[in-house]
C-alpha cells in the first residue's frame, strides 16, 4: 500500500476500519466509503421484504393445513410448529458455512435462491391444476402426492431461510466498526431498527396477505410473497459496493474440538498460577482470521490446560493445535459455553411466542370476526397487533427508555443486555394469563348460550378481545428477542458470530418443538377414557385455558432459573476493550 507524501501514518490508519473488515475484493475497508448507516438501508430493506415473504406465507399456514390439506387442529398446529422449528434450526448450517468458508455476504446470496425456489413451488401447489387439492362443498381431499409437494416446498423454504436468518443481522452489525466509539453506539441502535424492519414486513403480511389468502385465494396469497422475495434479492445486491465484510475464520467446530482434545490430553498438568504463562501468539493479530484476541477469564479453568505449553510442546518446531491452543482459542470455547445457559432460558419464551401462529389463531377462529356489518377479519390477521406493538415499542425503547435509564445507570445502553432480556421474560408471562382469562370468559359464553356443538357458528364475542395478548407479546419481544440479537452478536467470539446468532435462533426452533411436545402430551393425557381433552377439534368442548395456564407457570419458573444464570454470567472481554 503506497501513501501520498502529505499523509501521515495516523491519516492512513484513520482511513481504514480497525476491526479487520474488508471490501468484497478482500482489501481493507475504507471508512468513509463503506459501512455505517449508508450500507444499512439495503440490508434493512432486504430483511423487511424477506420477513414479509416469510410471514405472508406462514402466518395463516395453520388454516391452510386445516382447509386445503384437511387436517385436524392438533395435527395442523403440530405440522406448523415442526416446520417453523426447522426454519430456526437450519440456520446452524448456514452459519457454519458463513463462518467457515463463504462469509456472510455469499451465504446470504446463495440461500436466497433456494428460498425463491421453495416459494415458487408452494405457489404452484396452491394454483396449478394437478398440484392443487380438489375441493367440493368447501371440503378438500388432497392426494398424498399433493400433500408431499406442499411439504417439499415448505422445507425448501426452511433450508433457504437457514442461510439468511443467522447472517443478515450479523452482516448488518459488521457495518459498524467496534473500535470507533460513535459507530459502536450506532450498532446498538441498529439491532432495534433491524427488528423494527422485521415487524414492518410482518405487519403487511398479517394484514394484506392474510386477507388475500382468505378472500381472494391461496395462489395469490403465496405468489405475492414469492415476488416480494425477488425484490429482497435485488435490494441486497444493490448495496454491494457499500458493504464491509468479515473474513471467514475457519471451522469453529474444529477449533472447539481442538481445545477439548488438548485439555483432555493435559488433564494431569497443573495450571500455572501466573496466567501470563499460558500460550498466546505474540503477533498483534491472533491466529484466527477475523478475530481479535480475547483476555483470559477465571471461569471453566479446566479448559485452560489446553493453553499450557509443556517442554514437549516447546521442543516441537511447529505447534500442534490438537495439543496446544492459544488463550484466545480457549476463550472462544469458554464464551460459547457461557452463552449456553442464557440460550436455554429463551426456549420457553419462544414457546410462548409460537402460540401466536397456532393456539391464538385457533382460539380466534371460534370468535366473532366481524368489523362492521360486511367485513370479517381473519383470525391470523390479529398478529398485526403484535407487529404494531413492536413498531410502537422500538422507538419508545430506543429514544425514551434507554436515555432515561442511562441517566440512572450510567451505562451507554441503559440496561445491561441480561437485564433487558430478563424484563422480556417477565412480560412474557402476561400474554398467557390474558389468553387464559379470555378463554375462561369465552367458555362461559358458550355455556350460557349452549353453543357446545355449534362449532361452525362464532361465539358472540368479538375477536378483538384478543388484542391485549398479542400486544403484550410484542412488548416482550422488544426486550427479549432484540436483546438476544445484540447479546449473541456482542458476546460471541468475532469469528463465530454467525454461528452464535444461529444458536440464538435455535431457541425459536426448540420452542416450537417444545410446543409440539406439550400439545402431544396434553392431548394424550387429557383424552383418556373418551374425554375430549384440552385441545379438541371442537374447542367449545375443550379447555384451552388450561394450556395457557400451563405455559404461564412454565414462563414464571423459567424466569426464576434465568435469575440464577444471569448472576453467574461474565461478559466477554477482548484484549483491546474495557470490562463491562
Amino acid at each position: 500500500m503506497t501513501t501520498k507524501p502529505e499523509e501521515t501514518m495516523e491519516d492512513v490508519e484513520e482511513k481504514y476500519t480497525k476491526d479487520g473488515t474488508t471490501d468484497l475484493r478482500g482489501n481493507p475497508a475504507v471508512r468513509k466509503n463503506t459501512g455505517n448507516w449508508r450500507a444499512c438501508p439495503y440490508i434493512l430493506a432486504n430483511e423487511c421484504c424477506e420477513r414479509l415473504a416469510y410471514y405472508g406465507m406462514s402466518t395463516n399456514l395453520v388454516n391452510y393445513m386445516k382447509t386445503r390439506l384437511h387436517q385436524g387442529n392438533s395435527t395442523a398446529a403440530n405440522n406448523v410448529t415442526n416446520w417453523s422449528g426447522t426454519c430456526y434450526l437450519t440456520p446452524l448450517l448456514g452459519a457454519f458455512l458463513a463462518d467457515t468458508y463463504f462469509g456472510r455476504y455469499w451465504t446470504i446470496a446463495s440461500f436466497m435462491i433456494i428460498y425463491i425456489f421453495g416459494l415458487t413451488l408452494l405457489t404452484m401447489s396452491a394454483s396449478v391444476k394437478g398440484l392443487k387439492p380438489p375441493c367440493q362443498g368447501g371440503v378438500c381431499d388432497p392426494t398424498n402426492a399433493q400433500t408431499a409437494v406442499v411439504f417439499i416446498a415448505l422445507y425448501l423454504i426452511a433450508l433457504g431461510t437457514g442461510g439468511i436468518k443467522p447472517c443478515v443481522s450479523s452482516f448488518g452489525a459488521d457495518q459498524f466498526d467496534e473500535s470507533d466509539k460513535s459507530e459502536k453506539r450506532r450498532k446498538s441502535s441498529f439491532f432495534n431498527w433491524f427488528y423494527l424492519s422485521i415487524n414492518i414486513g410482518a405487519l403487511v403480511a398479517a394484514s394484506v396477505l392474510v386477507w388475500i389468502q382468505t378472500n381472494v385465494g391461496w395462489g395469490w396469497g403465496f405468489g405475492i410473497p414469492a415476488v416480494v422475495m425477488a425484490i429482497a434479492v435485488v435490494s441486497f445486491f444493490l448495496g454491494t459496493p457499500l458493504y464491509r465484510h468479515q473474513k471467514p475464520g475457519g471451522s469453529p467446530i474444529t477449533r472447539i474440538a481442538q481445545v477439548i482434545v488438548a485439555s483432555l490430553r493435559k488433564y494431569r498438568v497443573k495450571i500455572p498460577t501466573d496466567k501470563s504463562q499460558l500460550y498466546e501468539i505474540t503477533d498483534k493479530e491472533p491466529a484466527i482470521d477475523g478475530s481479535r484476541k480475547l483476555e483470559h477469564t477465571e471461569q471453566l479453568k479446566f479448559l485452560d490446560k489446553a493453553a499450557i505449553e509443556t517442554q514437549e510442546d516447546k521442543s516441537k518446531s511447529e505447534v500442534n493445535p490438537w495439543r496446544l491452543c492459544t488463550v484466545t482459542q480457549v476463550e472462544e470455547l469458554k464464551s460459547v459455553v457461557r452463552l449456553l445457559p442464557i440460550w436455554a432460558s429463551g426456549i420457553i419464551f419462544s414457546t410462548v411466542y409460537g402460540q401466536m401462529g397456532t393456539m391464538f389463531v385457533l382460539q380466534g377462529d371460534t370468535m366473532d370476526p366481524h368489523m362492521g356489518p360486511h367485513f370479517k377479519i381473519p383470525a391470523a390477521s390479529l398478529s398485526i397487533f403484535d407487529t404494531i406493538s413492536v413498531i410502537v415499542w422500538v422507538p419508545i425503547y430506543d429514544r425514551i427508555i434507554v436515555p432515561a435509564v442511562r441517566r440512572f445507570t450510567g451505562r451507554e445502553r441503559g440496561f445491561t443486555q441480561l437485564t433487558r432480556m430478563g424484563i422480556g421474560l417477565v412480560i412474557s408471562i402476561f400474554p398467557m394469563l390474558a389468553a387464559g382469562i379470555l378463554e375462561v370468559v369465552r367458555l362461559r359464553i358458550v355455556a350460557r348460550h349452549n353453543l357446545y356443538d355449534s362449532e361452525d357458528d362464532a361465539v358472540p364475542m368479538s375477536i378483538f378481545w384478543q388484542i391485549p395478548q398479542y400486544f403484550i407479546v410484542g412488548a416482550a419481544e422488544v426486550f427479549t428477542f432484540v436483546g438476544q440479537l445484540e447479546f449473541f452478536y456482542d458476546q460471541a467470539p468475532d469469528a463465530m458470530r454467525s454461528m452464535c446468532s444461529a444458536l440464538s435462533l435455535t431457541t425459536v426452533a426448540l420452542g416450537n418443538y417444545l410446543s409440539t411436545l406439550l400439545v402431544t402430551i396434553v392431548t394424550r393425557i387429557t383424552t383418556k377414557n373418551g374425554k375430549p381433552g384440552w385441545i379438541p377439534d371442537n374447542l367449545n368442548r375443550g379447555h384451552l385455558d388450561y394450556f395457557f395456564w400451563l405455559l404461564a407457570v412454565l414462563s414464571f419458573l423459567n424466569f426464576l432459573v434465568y435469575l440464577l444464570i444471569a448472576n453467574w454470567f461474565k461478559y466477554k472481554k477482548t484484549a483491546d476493550s474495557d470490562a463491562k
